[in-house]
Order: C-alpha cells, then structure tokens, then sequence
C-alpha cells in the first residue's frame, strides 16, 4: 500500500522552497553592481574590470577631485571661514555641520568632505578655492562654476575623457557624470596627496575650529572600522558615495606585500552590496597573487 503523502506536508515544502528562491534572488539583487575595477597601482596594471567605460553619476567620490582642487592651489594650513555659500547645499544633503562664521583649516575642509562627505565643506572650499584663484569678487554662484571649471580642467589633465562635473558635492545632475575607469585615475592622483592618504584612512577625528567650535567626525568607510564586519586590516580608505542616480559606490585602496591597490564599486543596490563586491575584488586580488606565486 502506497504511502499517502499529506497536503500540509506539501504546502509547507513547497513554501520554504518559494521562501528560499525570493531570499538567493533578494540577495543577489541587494548584492548586485552596476560597475566594477581592480587597480594595481605600483604595477600600473588594470586586474579586472566590469562595465568600467560605462557612464555613471559619481554621487560624493567627486569630493575628492575638489579636494584634490584645492590643495593643488592652497596650503591645507590656510584657515577659510565659512560664509553664504552654505546656502547652496541641497536639501537632503550629507553636512560636517560648519556654519557661516566657522573658520578653520582646509585640512579640516577636507576632513569634513571625506570623513563624513560633508556637502557643506565641499561648497565652501570650492568658493574660497576659486575666489582666491580668480582674484575676483565672485559671487557664490559664479566662484561654485569656476571651481567647476576648474575641476574639468584637471579631469582632462588626468586624461579623465569620460568625466564631466558640474558641482563640488556630487548632487546628482545629468551633466555631471564620470565612469568607473576615471575614478581609478581620479583615486590614483588623488594618493599623491599626502593629507588625502592621511584623512582617508582616519576613522574617527575630534577637530576643534579656528575659531573654537569643536566636533567629532566618524570616517562613513567601514573598510577602516575596526567594529564593522567589512573592517580589512589591509585598507587605507578611500571614500563612499549614495545618491538616488548613482547608488552606492565605494572607492577602496589597500596595501598588500608593498604594493597599493585601488577597487571602484559603483551602482551597487545597497550599501551592504558595495561593501562585498569591494571584498570579493581584493579576494580575486588574492587569487591572482596566488597563481603567479605557484
């Protein structure tokens, strides 16, 4: 006699079956990337790359081509106060909380922009940067599109040919766009900085202002945090960015046997997604150095 098999027991298989198909097929979406690369810097040598010629919006990565800006043009010890273009900041916007009056050092400028990808330091360093370089009384809007001009002026000078910006924050625009491709010659010139390297790599800095407020900035890369599950001994920065546009995007650099690599993780589906796909690239990174080595 054929042992009957229980509806009930059906349904329920049936339904763990359907649970776990929606759980691989969540999970590979939240995991997914619209474009990736692998960058050996001291080799010069581009390891992998997926989609890195395809146009992209870079949300707030861009601060670091207006931190590279203004350091080509100011001392990091020139101290900047805060003014009007405060205004300028989108709602919704990532801030350090500087405020008109603020005075202090564009390292703390930058600090604010890469540690906590402050849109309001990004605004004030431009304005002060292309104000100083004009010698021009601009208006926060005219000194905001010089310094942009300024910004694609170095992007051709890094052969950046895919790249165009048209704000200092990475605010989504149509006109203000990069690729994956760029962003590794973008990181790789942005490392020749020394108070770039330096800041990337802070994961928590208490800055007191020039003109004596105080405040605590905690690095948004989790790669430098020793309390995330994405911590990696080997990183050394580089700098996060999330908008509507771009997604999350991650740029990464790590030291490993003397040798300095850059990742680009960009249109990733959560922030989670860019975090995984930036490790997966540095364990691929492993692989390769494996092969060589057998």
């Amino acid at each position: 006699m054929k042992k009957r098999i229980k509806p009930t027991f059906v349904i329920i298989t049936a339904c763990v079956i359907l649970i776990t198909a929606v759980c691989v097929i969540a999970g590979n979406i939240l995991n997914s990337c619209k474009a990736c690369a692998l960058y050996c810097v001291d080799d010069h040598a581009m390891l992998s790359a997926e989609n890195a010629r395809e146009r992209i919006a870079p949300a707030s990565l861009t601060k670091l081509m207006t931190a590279c800006v203004a350091l080509r043009n100011s001392s990091a010890d020139e101290v900047i106060t805060v003014g009007t273009e405060r205004g300028l900041v989108q709602k919704g916007s990532s801030v350090s909380f500087i405020l008109p009056g603020h005075r202090l050092k564009l390292y703390d400028l930058i600090s604010g922009m890469l540690m906590v990808s402050g849109n309001d330091a990004a605004y004030t360093t431009a304005v002060y940067t292309a104000r100083k370089v004009s010698g021009e009384e601009l208006s926060d809007e005219q000194a905001v599109g010089y310094f942009c001009k300024m910004m694609n002026e170095l992007a051709a000078e890094l052969e950046m040919n895919s790249s165009h910006f048209t704000n200092p924050d990475g605010w989504d625009d149509p006109d203000h766009y990069t690729t994956v491709y760029d962003l590794v010659k973008l990181a790789e010139y942005a490392l020749t900085f020394p108070e770039i390297r330096e800041i990337a790599k802070t994961q928590q800095r208490f800055v007191i202002f020039e003109s004596g407020e105080s405040i605590t900035w905690t690095n948004s890369n989790k790669l430098i945090d020793p309390g995330s599950r994405f911590y990696c001994s080997e990183a050394i920065g580089l700098k996060t960015g999330t908008t509507k546009n771009a997604g999350n995007c991650l740029i990464g650099v790590f030291v490993k046997d003397g040798k300095t690599y850059i990742t680009v993780a960009a249109g990733c589906a959560s922030d989670i997604g860019r975090y995984r796909k930036t490790l997966k690239l540095v364990d691929k990174n492993r692989q390769i150095i494996q092969k060589k080595s057998a």
